[in-house]
């Protein structure tokens, strides 16, 4: 070996993922490669040539970039780029910018794909890369989608406040000077209220009031709110279910920072899933709910081709799934009189995680006070199976394990709920551990939100101890992701003889259950997979690079299932036929799988080591 290959094979070695191959990659790297020296004056002929090839930078600076010219990424020392096109086959579309010249390696694509037939973590370790480079590009391209934007993107203009001493007059005159259609009620950074110009037509004038009095007479005290990291959805969807038209929005120290208006949102232009929430809202019996459920598919066809992050989806189905079973609940009292004593409607399973899709069933139940009596239990009953049941009418299918208001087990004080709870922890059984990942996944629907909260807090005192996570972790990995001898894919049939792979069952599940055990482990009491994951972030059980990781797998997963959902009807449901999937998309998944066996290993290896 000449003293030059030596050198270069020292620094490749050093590089991922030479580190973690046998010597032999990195030597194989090293005696086929070509050294270039790349300027501002030879930067063009790169990247547009009819060979492709790998690039490793050895020295120097690059910036990549689109074809409209925009910076993709900034390359350095140890920094790939290339590979894409060398995947994917590709014509190239990207540009190169030298910023300072240096050296790069290049290695054409004969002896790229050799080392990817020879060496499996080489060709994982590009996938992944790929896919994490059109995950950030996707979400820069983006960027200015509707659902991506923040609140604070929205708002027309920054707080304009008073104090609550302030005169009504005084208000009217704010208002008409900053020409604004309501004012933010604060003392010391704190909200207090809202008056809106309606205010000033109903409260004051229609009532004769005296304008000199004081704003705390006649405005909104505790209204509803957003945070300015809010997605634009959520204050859409709260707008519409409680039928106004501002909200504040605050900081994380709930300091006032301005005033969103439905104004504000209808130039966004893309209100037709929450217009059908709203309508649901109003809806004046069960016949016109049932014919607004049947626009549910198609609107979320329509949705789902327009919006760029998957994790709405189920927000819309999941927000679509609760205005009905709020608006079902207030038509059977009107029918049957007002509830007898407090009660909380609360979800479980996907739809409490607001990761529903077309195929979810129903998981619900009804929280009661202690002190129920059984003429209230019988009110209580008679709800539960009058939404249950027009719940399935309208297309939300019955829950095949009956987990559902319409049944008394699902029904109970919140006594009977936290003994439920602690016989799951303290007597971990394959059947209690399949009870805790479904009840574990608990959400307030409509209701009393105190009696939910107290719950809640009660609930989370509970002590989890060594075995009960033993318990957790064992049964994750009873479950096997679809990967088979060489990493090639396991595939089912169905009675026609069709072959698919369950996404749901076989990954999208593993993740869930992966991520609740760690969320209750870090005592984090989230339901939403990726606000647990994000939340996971400040805990010390799981690194950065795994929570990234079980994020990029969770989306990608179910994209495809959506995908699929929308487009091949002939499958069962939640599965893909791998054939109708490009070679690229099949690498993505057999290394998404391999993430999540993975993570499965490492779970068992710090919760169950002696149960396995």
């Amino acid at each position: 070996m000449t003293p030059e290959i030596a050198e270069v094979k020292q620094f490749v070695i050093k590089q991922m993922p030479f580190s973690q191959l046998p010597e032999a990659a990195s030597h194989f790297f090293a005696t086929h490669l070509e050294v270039i020296y790349l300027t501002q004056q030879n930067q063009h002929q790169w990247l547009r040539s009819s060979e492709l090839y790998l690039y490793l930078v050895r020295s120097g600076s690059y910036d990549l970039l689109s074809a409209s010219g925009e910076v993709i990424t900034r390359l350095a020392e140890g920094d790939y780029f290339g590979y894409p096109s060398l995947l994917t086959g590709e014509a190239i579309k990207n540009q190169l910018s030298v910023s300072t010249p240096g050296l790069v390696y290049v290695l054409n694509q004969s002896n790229f794909d050799f080392l990817r037939r020879e060496y499996k973590l080489f060709e994982q370790h590009f996938v992944k890369a790929h896919a994490n480079r059109l995950l950030s590009s996707h979400y820069k391209q983006t960027r200015d989608n509707w659902s991506e934007q923040k609140i604070s993107d929205v708002m027309s203009r920054g707080a304009v406040t008073l104090t609550p001493d302030a005169r009504i007059v005084d208000a009217a005159k704010t208002m008409s000077q900053h020409g604004v259609s309501s004012i933010i009620v604060s003392e010391k950074e704190q909200l207090l209220g809202v008056v809106t110009d309606r205010d000033l037509r109903n409260r004051v004038l229609a009532q004769e009031r005296d304008p000199h009095a004081p704003l705390s007479a006649i405005m909104t005290r505790s209204p509803k709110y957003v945070f300015e990291h809010n997605r634009v959805f959520s204050a859409l969807h709260l707008m519409l279910k409680h039928n106004i038209h501002h909200l504040p929005v605050l900081n994380e120290h709930h300091v006032p920072l301005g005033m969103l208006t439905s104004t504000d949102l209808l130039r966004q232009q893309k209100s037709d899933p929450v217009q059908l929430i709203g309508n649901i809202y109003k809806a004046q019996g069960v016949a016109q709910l049932k014919l607004l459920a049947s626009e549910i598919p198609e609107l979320l066809k329509s949705f789902a081709y327009n919006v760029e992050d998957t994790s709405l989806i189920g927000k819309l189905l999941s927000g679509l799934s609760d205005a009905l079973t709020a608006r079902l609940i207030a038509i059977y009292q009107q029918q049957h009189g007002q509830a007898p004593c407090a009660y909380s409607w609360i979800c479980f399973g996907s739809q409490a995680r607001e990761e529903q899709t077309l195929h979810s069933d129903q998981d619900n139940g009804l929280l009661l006070p202690n002190e129920v009596t059984q003429a209230q239990r019988t009110y209580f009953a008679n709800m539960g199976e009058f939404v249950c049941e027009q719940l399935a009418q309208c297309g939300i299918k019955s829950c095949p394990g009956n987990i559902m208001a319409s049944n008394e087990a699902c029904r109970g004080s919140m006594a009977q709920w936290l003994a439920r709870f602690e016989d799951w922890i303290y007597a971990p059984t394959p059947k209690a551990m399949l009870n805790c990942k479904i009840y574990f996944d608990l959400r307030f629907i409509e209701g009393y939100s105190a009696l939910y909260s107290e719950f809640t807090a009660k609930l989370a005192k509970l002590k989890k101890d060594d075995l009960f996570f033993a318990a957790m972790a064992t049964d994750i990995n009873t479950n096997s992701v679809p990967l088979g001898l060489f990493q090639q894919l396991k595939l089912e049939k169905d009675q026609q003889q069709h072959k698919f792979l369950d996404l749901k069952r076989r990954g999208v599940v593993i993740i869930n259950d992966l991520v609740r055990l760690y969320a209750l482990k870090a005592q984090i009491y989230k339901a939403n997979t990726l606000e647990r994951l994000e939340a996971l972030l400040g805990s010390n059980l799981l690194n950065k690079s795994d929570v990234y990781d079980l994020k990029d797998c969770w989306r990608y997963l179910t994209q495809l299932r959506l995908n699929n959902q929308l487009e091949h009807q002939h499958l069962p449901e939640n599965c893909i036929d791998p054939a109708d999937l490009t070679s690229l998309e099949k690498h993505q998944l057999k290394e998404a799988f391999y993430l999540i066996k993975q993570a499965q290993q490492a779970c068992a290896f710090k919760f169950a080591r002696g149960s396995l």
